[in-house]
């Protein structure tokens, strides 16, 4: 073999050893009986106008993870959270699915971390709860809707638990929920379909309105679904906020929108291929972009699409890059935490 057909054997080698790395999934969803049960008992038989629960078990989280060559999921309870339970019951309710998602890690610890739920908009038992499940069960963070009972997260009264979880240096995954007075709005469409990325885009720009971001940089937030219509809406949203005063009165920070995104982390979760995934990395770059499948609500067809579509994209190897970021992002896979 001419040096040169050795040279383009080698690139072609790695090349196919690149594609064919192993994926950290950020957002992966899981639900226990006593949960959904609960959920059912309070009114909710269809979930956020979804026709049913899916369901969930450890073996089929392993097969889907085995199926699409998924080394490690972080898991997590999705919308609608644990809210609806009341600020009586809530507490309860968080403190079981975050001990059974402890209990499944510790069972896997090679393939599990999870992200604990916390029973806001009662702050003081988050903040019990955070410190429990952070510093007790080694949660790698922790997920919070979009709006709790209506409260969104730039709202001042979070102050102390973000205080907490900078503290910890936590990541806060953002997952979005139904809207307050969903039915006006949803028009009877399931909310995931356009009222979460809505949810999304709304709550973040309210952490960036309220000055969060900066307050509180030891915290990583990451963003689901491509990030929504941030990268979208980016410069229409520093429109407004180049000149709408911080809560204090005092002038807007000095941190246009583009770049306070830039200190998020943002997942894949969804129908990426072939416009959002663009989007964003030219909004963000690709540096703090990570992979999620959004199994089990997204089914185990769904799953191996948007993996095939990712895998087929000639312009970004996926699997390594959202690999590589996932060794800087969660400590659970290697790699140090990165601010």
């Amino acid at each position: 073999m001419n040096p040169w057909s050795a040279a383009k054997s080698w690139l072609g080698e790695m090349v196919n050893a690149s594609r064919s790395s192993e994926l950290v999934d950020v957002h992966a969803h899981f639900l226990t009986d006593e949960y959904v049960a609960a959920a059912i008992t309070s009114g909710i038989e269809h979930p956020d106008g979804m026709p049913l629960w899916p369901s969930w078990s450890i073996d089929k989280q392993l097969a889907v993870m085995h199926d699409n060559r998924i080394r490690h999921a972080v898991l997590s309870l999705s919308s609608p959270g644990v809210s609806f339970a009341g600020q009586a019951d809530a507490p309860a309710l968080a403190r079981h699915v975050n001990d059974f998602a402890a209990k499944t890690v510790a069972g896997h610890p090679e393939r599990f971390s999870f992200f604990a739920s916390l029973p806001l908009p009662d702050v003081d038992a988050a903040i019990v709860e955070a410190a429990r499940v952070i510093d007790s069960h080694a949660a790698a963070g922790v997920i919070l809707m979009s709006n709790h009972s209506g409260q969104y997260l730039g709202d001042a009264a979070l102050d102390p638990l973000w205080e907490c979880l900078n503290q910890r240096r936590s990541i806060v995954f953002v997952h979005p929920t139904s809207p307050p007075d969903a039915d006006a709005v949803s028009l009877g469409r399931p909310r995931p379909m356009i009222e979460f990325m809505f949810e999304t885009t709304r709550t973040i720009t309210d952490l960036i309105f309220a000055g969060v971001i900066d307050r509180y940089p030891d915290i990583r937030f990451l963003i689901p679904h491509c990030g929504a219509a941030l990268p979208l809406f980016a410069a229409r949203i520093e429109q407004f906020r180049s000149v709408w005063p911080a809560p204090n009165g005092d002038p807007p920070g000095p941190l246009r929108t583009e770049d306070q995104l830039r200190r998020f982390w943002f997942d894949l979760a969804g129908y990426p291929m072939p416009t959002q995934a663009a989007v964003l990395r030219d909004v963000v770059g690709s540096e703090r972009i990570l992979y999620g499948s959004d199994f089990c609500w997204t089914p185990e067809f769904g799953v191996g699409k948007q993996i095939a579509a990712l895998d087929a994209d000639p312009s970004t190897d996926w699997r390594r890059v959202t690999s590589e970021n996932a060794r800087r992002a969660l400590p659970q896979v290697g790699g140090q935490p990165q601010t």
